[in-house]
């Protein structure tokens, strides 16, 4: 199987960054999600290099959503990171981890008043989603006696190869305004007191491992900046969303980065914005790309058994990671403590969660198993965290972070005490 270099094979168990897997789970319990920082950054200072050796005026947002832990914004924004933010509590996480509000955007489909105040009291940027909401965030600035800058979220109805349910560029998705009615949006926008337009934004899904897509998507943006600044909005970015995607088939799936990304989409954008004759900074907000690979998720095999197939029962299941669950998602796993052993057993690795469904990995040749081995389970760093819940009352896991030689927890483990922190207890029940 091949390996990100942050990953390696020694003495029959598998290290991530030099640290043996196995004493990690040892040591902090399982499950445990385990993250390489050096590797976040190292994705993340590959995209500020491509993009930036075509193009000045580049800005790199991660996309928030995808893991949302602090200690990891932290390291971004040390690094120059901004972020696409898709609620208050990832706004506010943002910003605690240093994140300058002017690097943030403030995206989604269905804000509360809440958030849209918010937005205006941090003067962060809002992509609006509908005329509804630039209508409401016009009154919210009003009332706060600031102007609200602002871009819409195109919908440039892009058919992409990915699944249904992460394809967001579809003329049928929930997400932006269609792209034919965007100029009629920004005349709208632009005859309110209290918004100034200063960019344009769209997204055209997730997990996109071909590159033409997002020429496609740049092309459509470009046509419409040149009508918009025919219009006389003056635009200061043109944010081409996220969505690169990672090979989770590790030696079959194509392994798009971000040079690849680059070189396609920046000549189609800066060619097109010279002839508009604007300079707007270029906006991108990569996610799974960053951190899905730099994580392993570590689980314990709880029990073995034969009944039509082979089951390794574990101790995470989609409560931890519910990809597989949700969209039916493929991982990659290795027996961490068994990783140079020969593959010669077939078995479906499933959770302990009370559903048919829990299923981490259908069938997949490993070495013979045995209750307390220790599978890892690769590319987990995207949705996994950030999507796990607390279904069968099981506290959420511990994260550990390592940098270089160090380890260190970035999010204790959940107890049963934490299961009850939110709980009332009625007044007839006293």
């Amino acid at each position: 199987m091949r390996l990100a270099h942050h990953l390696a094979i020694k003495n029959g168990h598998l290290h991530i960054n030099g640290q043996d897997c196995v004493a990690l789970a040892e040591k902090y319990g399982t499950p445990l999600y385990v993250t390489s920082e050096d590797r976040v950054i190292e994705q993340f200072e590959s995209y500020k290099k491509a993009l930036g050796a075509r193009y000045p005026k580049v800005q790199v947002l991660f996309a928030a959503k995808a893991n949302g832990n602090l200690a990891l914004l932290r390291a971004l924004a040390q690094k120059g990171a901004g972020a696409d933010v898709f609620s208050s509590g990832e706004l506010h996480l943002a910003l605690e981890a240093g994140m300058a509000p002017e690097r943030l955007l403030f995206n989604g489909s269905s804000k509360t008043p809440a958030d849209l105040r918010l937005a205006v009291e941090k003067g962060v940027k809002v992509s609006l989603d509908s005329l509804d909401e630039l209508h409401q965030l016009d009154a919210a600035a009003q009332a706060a006696g600031k102007i609200a800058q602002v871009s819409f979220r195109v919908n440039p109805a892009l058919e992409v190869p990915t699944h249904p349910k992460i394809a967001t560029g579809l003329a049928t998705s929930k997400f932006g305004i269609p792209h034919k009615e965007i100029p009629a949006a920004y005349r709208e926008a632009l005859a309110c007191r209290h918004i100034l337009p200063v960019g344009i934004h769209c997204h055209i899904g997730s997990q996109i491992l071909d590159i033409e897509p997002f020429a496609r998507a740049a092309e459509v943006m470009i046509r419409i900046a040149k009508e918009l600044t025919l219009m006389g909005v003056k635009l200061e970015f043109i944010d081409l969303g996220g969505g690169l995607g990672i090979p989770y088939h590790h030696d079959t799936d194509p392994s798009p980065i971000a040079e690849d990304y680059a070189a396609k989409v920046v000549p189609i954008f800066k060619a097109g914005v010279e002839a508009c004759g604007i300079s707007p900074e270029l906006w991108v907000e990569p996610g799974r790309s960053l951190v899905a690979d730099s994580t392993v998720l570590l689980t314990r095999v709880n029990s073995t058994k034969s009944a039509h197939k082979r089951f390794a029962n574990v101790d995470a299941g989609f409560n931890i990671l519910v990809r597989p669950a949700m969209y039916d998602s493929y991982h990659e796993v290795i027996v961490a403590n068994k990783a140079d052993e020969p593959l010669i057993t077939e078995y479906t690795v499933t959770g302990p969660i009370c559903e048919t469904g829990d299923i981490l990995a259908p069938d997949r040749k490993l070495p013979q198993l045995a209750a307390g081995d220790i599978i890892a389970v690769l590319d987990a760093g995207a949705y996994g965290y950030a999507m796990s819940s607390q279904y069968n009352s099981r506290p959420r896991c511990p994260e550990v972070l390592l940098r270089g030689t160090q380890v260190a927890l970035m999010r204790r483990g959940e107890t049963v005490d934490d299961l009850k922190a939110a709980i009332e207890r009625p007044a007839w029940q006293m």
